[in-house]
């Protein structure tokens, strides 16, 4: 059989390290996903808005695992405020390579009874400051050949109807559309995919019977979704997609 040599920049390979800034960073998934990148070789900039005390230990945790890392103070939901914190990267860091848009703001409850500011701190966070950290930092990702990935949720492409959680729905439908136009208008300087999981560990509405509702018969751990991310950096023909990392979970739905 004829062996056929790949094009240059079709295979995986193993990605570049450089200067990542993932937002809402100082707990939880992007806390694990800036260990994670920092142990690899990144300079992680950890994005806060109030977690001041959370940002600066694990800045702190990096630095002493041998790793480079700041914290920097913004609200993504004004777009003054995450110019400002593009600037300081590029002042302090001189590139961006790799921009994780991790916020996600969540308000559940009843659709009836969700109130006119929820809503707003709900798409102004996810939806609008995701749009303005792109906006802000495309100079940046653009001179570095650089990367987006945006934080979805499980079975997002399908669209469900979810009225307990009314804003976070469309607030993240509307970041999946986001991710699928940029990846057309960027390429093939910036290529921007998404990764939605599934209930992790540490998920708030964790199903009480795993077997149950996830094929794979576990929670999802962060360890999974950092695999999905350096998956994605190193992937260098993907762009413009939703990967659900979730063990099957909601995949019955479909």
């Amino acid at each position: 059989m004829r062996q056929h040599r790949a094009h240059a920049g079709s295979e995986l390979t193993v990605a570049p390290r450089g200067t990542a800034l993932i937002t809402g960073a100082a707990k939880r998934l992007g806390r694990h996903l800036a260990l994670d990148l920092a142990a690899r070789g990144w300079r992680v900039v950890i994005n806060y808005r109030n977690s001041a005390a959370a940002a600066q230990e694990l800045v702190a945790e990096v630095m002493d695992a041998g790793g480079q890392a700041r914290a920097i103070q913004a609200d993504i939901s004004d777009s003054q405020a995450v110019a400002a914190m593009v600037a300081e990267v590029q002042q302090q860091e001189g590139q961006l390579n790799l921009l994780i848009n991790n916020v996600g703001n969540y308000h559940p409850g009843p659709a009836t009874e969700l109130s006119c500011a929820d809503w707003d701190a709900c798409i102004d966070a996810n939806l609008s400051g995701s749009f303005y950290t792109c906006h802000h930092a495309l100079p940046l990702l653009r001179a570095s050949g650089g990367q987006i990935i945006n934080i979805g949720y499980a079975g997002l492409a399908l669209n469900p109807a979810t009225p307990g959680a009314l804003a976070y729905q469309v607030s993240k439908v509307g970041l999946l559309s986001l991710t699928r136009s940029l990846a057309v208008a960027l390429a093939p300087d910036i290529r921007v995919n998404m990764i939605s999981p599934g209930q992790l560990e540490d998920s708030i509405d964790l199903p009480p019977d795993l077997t149950a509702a996830i094929p794979m018969e576990r929670a999802g751990t962060h360890r999974d979704i950092a695999a999905a991310v350096h998956f994605l950096l190193a992937a260098s023909y993907v762009t413009g997609q939703n990967l659900d990392v979730a063990g099957g979970y909601r995949l019955e739905a479909s």
